[in-house]
């Protein structure tokens, strides 16, 4: 085909010069030896140029042949044909354009798809640093990805994948800012120029559940031996020497109902923890009025502060921002710590309850009591860990209260701070961190 379509290039090309050649010799203006090599010349130019032409031609074609994907494009029969090759190529154009669109759509749908994975994953390049990462990893882990990248567990799953080009796994466990147990996949992607692709599942819940259930029947089993014990015996007491001794039952009656309160309090926060401690490694999205949470816990505890004839010294910021929280568990912090400074302060004297702005927000309660021994401080956030042991049952303390404030503050993004001294008084203060915005619509208490 191509060697037609040359010869008739050639003819077109010639045509007209080597009509003005014979015009010029019949005419004289030129010897028809001349003529003769003049046309010679104009024949061989004129192959030459076709030569070109045609080669040219065909380099386009196989070019429209591949936009196109298909094999309907074909050499125009002539020079003056040329037109049809553009048209083909404007057909060439408007199927890869199509194609380019469909592959775009295609690549929307798959980010997509990678943008919305509940797990976080993260796609490193050859260099190791992160090119891509989904909106679950930045809520997840935010600015600190370095840091979990640098994890040597993690390090070493990704060693392993680039050197065995296989998938690797890995559990891991990352400190802060809140414990949390990470399962990797660590996926090498085949002709990729060695990137890597790691997928970090957070397992904390399933082994929060694993370790409360251990935790639950270990603590309640302890915890639970002495009220059960005195149970028993009051039991026997009473169905044996007190079985016709009046007195004697009403006595022990009531102090069984006190063991039976102690024991449901103690299973209500075992329960409290466990359920605080399942989420504990998810930060709260609500918001939270500390200032009107403060003001309905203040006056929850008028008959109880009547009580004990102690007074509440309540003390808000003004204009004090919302806090991104949790209500009930930021309700149950404060309720804790009234608690306390109730059952070891001083009868008959003050507590005191500010909120307050500080780098983020501030909640003090302060009492006037004791006080608490220098050494304990430390431990005090231990589960059942108890300063005055025998105090802290007269009083129905669990030894979980604490406890359940740490593991919510830790939940918040916060800090908690007990200071003390001997014969003064107990500040406990939690801080929490940067305010949302200010106080408007959907806040919480």
């Amino acid at each position: 085909m191509q060697a037609s379509l040359r010869l008739r290039s050639t003819g077109a090309l010639a045509a007209l010069p080597l009509l003005v050649l014979l015009v010029l010799a019949g005419t004289g203006f030129l010897g028809w030896t001349a003529a003769g090599l003049a046309g010679v010349a104009v024949l061989g130019g004129s192959t030459l140029l076709s030569g070109w032409w045609v080669r040219d031609l065909g380099r386009i074609a196989a070019a429209l042949r591949r936009m196109a994907g298909d094999g309907e494009v074909r050499l125009p029969p002539a020079l003056s044909s040329a037109g049809a090759l553009a048209r083909q190529a404007e057909q060439a154009a408007r199927a890869a354009e199509a194609r380019t669109a469909a592959l775009e759509e295609v690549l929307r749908i798959e980010q997509g798809i990678v943008q919305r994975l509940p797990d976080p994953l993260i796609v490193l390049g050859p260099d190791r640093l992160v090119q891509r990462a989904n909106a679950a990893a930045h809520a997840v882990f935010g600015g600190e990805t370095g840091a979990v990248l640098r994890h040597p567990g993690l390090r070493a799953a990704i060693d392993r994948a680039l050197a065995e080009g296989r998938d690797q796994a890995a559990d891991i466990r990352l400190p802060v800012p809140i414990g949390r147990d990470i399962h990797a996949s660590v996926i090498p992607l085949p002709g990729s120029g060695r990137r890597i692709v790691a997928v970090l599942s957070d397992r904390s819940r399933e082994r929060a559940i694993e370790r409360m259930r251990a935790d639950f029947v270990a603590n309640a089993s302890h915890e639970l031996r002495t009220p059960l014990a005195s149970l028993i015996g009051f039991i026997e007491t009473l169905r044996g020497p007190a079985a016709d001794d009046q007195a004697a039952q009403t006595r022990f009656l009531a102090i069984m109902a006190e063991q039976a309160d102690r024991m449901n309090r103690l299973i209500d926060d075992l329960l409290s923890l466990s359920r605080i401690e399942l989420t504990e490694h998810q930060p709260p999205s609500g918001l939270v009025d500390l200032a009107g949470l403060a003001r309905r816990m203040a006056d929850a505890f008028t008959p109880q502060l009547q009580a004990r004839r102690v007074a509440l010294s309540l003390e808000l910021a003004p204009d004090l921002p919302v806090v991104t929280g949790d209500g009930d568990q930021l309700e149950q912090v404060l309720q804790n710590l009234l608690e306390n400074a109730l059952k070891y302060g001083r009868e008959g004297g003050t507590i005191r309850l500010a909120v307050q702005i500080a780098g983020g927000v501030t909640v003090t309660v302060a009492d006037d009591g004791q006080g608490i021994a220098r050494v304990h401080i430390p431990r005090l956030t231990e589960r059942f860990y108890r300063a005055d042991t025998h105090r802290s049952r007269a009083v129905g303390g669990t030894g979980l209260g604490l406890a359940i404030v740490k593991h919510i503050v830790n939940r918040h993004r916060g800090r908690l701070v007990i200071e003390s001294t001997e014969g003064v008084g107990t500040t406990v203060t939690v801080w929490l961190p940067a305010p949302a915005p200010p106080v408007g619509t959907g806040a919480t208490g």
